[in-house]
């Protein structure tokens, strides 16, 4: 259900925003939807110190890590290691997978 809003302002702050609406081919109504669109966006969604909890949680574990060079040259001779077997076996099961799916 839409609920009307109504907004007192200054008439030079009235219109700056009917200025800034006209450039953009905008309503002053649909300009100002956009504009407090654009700041709910902007606003955290949910508990902040829920979410600092969690990454402080997180950051206490110990993940396997090393240096960034080390570890692309693990993955690329990981992906020399596969076979062909191995290879024709993973394309037969990707062909499968996506069959009758619409492409």
């Amino acid at each position: 259900m839409a609920k009307r809003l109504q907004v007192i302002l200054q008439d030079p702050e009235y219109r700056e925003i009917q200025r800034m609406a006209r450039a953009q081919h905008l309503s002053i109504a649909q300009w100002v939807r956009q504009a407090l669109a654009a700041a709910r966006r902007r606003e955290p969604a949910g508990d902040v110190g829920k979410k600092l909890d969690i990454v402080r949680a997180a950051a206490g574990n110990d993940y396997p890590t090393a240096d960034i060079d080390t570890m692309l040259a693990q993955i690329e001779s990981g992906y020399g290691a596969a076979s062909a077997g191995d290879v024709r076996r993973f394309e037969r099961a990707d062909a499968s997978a996506g069959a009758g799916a619409p492409s």
